[in-house]
């Protein structure tokens, strides 16, 4: 991917010296920084995390746990990630709800 990126500000080496042969590989892996204006492009990050629900839904009545254990994985998880656009994925908002509002998986 070294070759395929180029950054306008550098000058590119010229090709007629030749190098060494004990400076071929590191050239090969170096990479080159080039800051742009724009805004990096964000894609999804996933981790895996352990959340102990029983603590969190201590004292919380039947009709409202299942929906404060999804709000407290959103809350713990902006924390850890330490942004505020965090997405529930479909098979963990399921496996909350599986046994009903009551009966969250702890």
């Amino acid at each position: 991917f070294g070759s395929s990126l180029s950054c306008p500000s550098r000058p590119a080496p010229p090709a007629s010296s030749p190098a060494p042969p004990l400076a071929l590989p590191a050239a090969g892996m170096a990479k080159v920084a080039c800051k742009k204006g724009g805004r990096k492009s964000q894609e999804p990050v996933t981790r895996d995390y352990t959340v102990h629900l029983h603590k969190l839904l201590h004292k919380i009545q039947f009709k409202k746990r299942a929906p404060r254990a999804i709000r407290e994985i959103r809350k713990f998880a902006a924390k850890a990630m330490t942004t505020k656009d965090v997405r529930i994925d479909t098979k963990l908002n399921k496996f909350v709800w599986s046994n009903g509002v009551r009966n969250v998986p702890t």
